[in-house]
């Protein structure tokens, strides 16, 4: 057995124990490996220590529990391992920074810690081939677009330290709020819109302020004379892109734990080992009238990766 193979075993043995006691002691020896080597082994391809790692899918794994169950908030603390009310809270708010009861009464969009893919670490896939993982089909191809497409929709700014996968951080999810306020207001743009392709576009102007710039809108096929209510117009414009193609089961695995690994695979594995970098610009195309199978895709700009002197 590989030594990652270990730690993705030791990951589905967590995801399957979430309700009852872990300890790091007993994961080691699911996986056949010292406590300390199995921690060390851990920190590094998870990039969060085991306990740390727990608590975050736990809390994770309780979110949807909070949005789709009308269970006592103690009940489901203590089903998944906190020894109280107060220790509940005090996990949930360190971690997303608000309460459990703040959330089930307004249900903000939250970033949550998803269970990482650590083979897609180990597999580097030429251009066009598809590549199989978890729940997931990715596939990575150059391609031109021949005229610029234009989008109709809302912008916001969004620190980077703060939004998965870029930062590794939990906490608001500024991205999704603003996918959130689109589609309740997009109802004065509706006639403009093509309604099968929908875009979430980053781009970062400057680094040094933490910030990048968001857009969540629609593929237009007519222009309005003119734009109300905070609206905004955004173009792909026309060029070479390297397109990383993704596939999930349904809509929302795409949209939370598919986009996350993918982002991951293309950003942190793909594009350096294949001495590539990015403009500072990516865009997620959503195709909302696929049948059988959620799919979207990530549009960058590829750049020869600076060789350093």
């Amino acid at each position: 057995m590989h030594a990652w193979e270990a730690i993705e075993q030791s990951l589905t043995y967590i995801e399957e124990h979430l309700t009852g006691e872990i300890s790091t002691e007993e994961l080691a020896n699911t996986v056949g490996l010292s406590p300390f080597y199995f921690q060390r082994l851990f920190k590094r391809l998870v990039n969060k220590p085991v306990q740390e790692y727990v608590k975050l899918r736990r809390l994770a794994t309780v979110i949807e529990n909070l949005k789709s169950t009308e269970q006592k908030i103690l009940d489901i603390a203590l089903d998944y391992g906190f020894s109280s009310h107060a220790n509940f809270t005090r996990a949930f708010k360190e971690t997303y920074g608000i309460t459990p009861e703040d959330y089930r009464g307004n249900l903000p969009m939250l970033n949550t810690f998803k269970k990482p893919e650590v083979a897609m670490n180990y597999v580097l896939i030429d251009e066009g081939v598809p590549l199989v993982t978890g729940n997931i089909v990715l596939e990575i191809q150059r391609t031109m677009l021949e005229k610029p497409e234009i989008y109709l929709g809302l912008e916001t700014e969004v620190r980077i330290s703060e939004q998965i996968p870029v930062g590794e951080s939990t906490g608001a999810d500024v991205p999704g709020q603003l996918w959130k306020r689109y589609h309740m207001e997009k109802a004065s743009i509706a006639a403009n819109l093509n309604t099968t392709v929908e875009m979430g576009m980053s781009h970062t102007e400057d680094t040094a302020q933490n910030l990048f710039t968001y857009f969540a809108g629609g593929l237009v096929q007519t222009i309005p004379d003119r734009l109300q209510n905070g609206f905004v117009k955004k173009e792909l414009l026309a060029g070479e892109y390297l397109v990383c193609r993704v596939e999930a089961e349904n809509f929302e695995d795409l949209v939370t734990v598919a986009l996350d690994q993918a982002g991951k695979y293309l950003f942190g594995i793909w594009l350096p080992r294949h001495n590539l970098t990015t403009e500072p610009f990516s865009a997620e195309k959503y195709y909302r009238d696929s049948e059988g199978m959620a799919c979207m895709e990530i549009w960058v700009k590829p750049l020869p990766l600076k060789k350093k002197s």
